[in-house]
């Protein structure tokens, strides 16, 4: 797309960020549900605008690539995620996970910001 800097790429991974934990996919899977319920169960109680935004955006991510381990596998929750943002300095991701991130990050400044 733009030279070496941003290309789409196809990977798949079956492991959590940076492709560690590889062959985890069943446990990450588990671990992505509980993390659903979690932010359902505080979503309620966010005080916040920017609260409520970054959780949207950690739950839409974990959902994401929960369902590609849900769907891309054939087994119970062994998919592989489907990355395909390359940039020449980061490991390949997928806007999963840039969601994530951006909500976290969000969340932290927000946490630290109120203080």
């Amino acid at each position: 797309m733009i030279g070496d800097l941003f290309q789409f790429r196809l990977a798949r991974n079956s492991g959590a960020a940076f492709s560690t934990f590889t062959g985890s996919g069943p446990l990450l899977g588990l671990v992505a549900i509980g993390v659903v319920i979690m932010i359902f169960v505080v979503l309620g109680d966010a005080g916040h605008r920017m609260e409520a935004v970054s959780l949207g955006l950690v739950l839409g991510g974990a959902l994401g690539n929960l369902a590609d381990r849900a769907f891309r596998g054939p087994g119970f929750l062994d998919g592989r995620v489907v990355d395909w943002i390359y940039l020449s300095f980061f490991p390949t991701f997928n806007a999963a996970d840039a969601a994530i991130t951006i909500g976290v990050v969000l969340l932290l400044w927000h946490a630290f910001a109120r203080r």
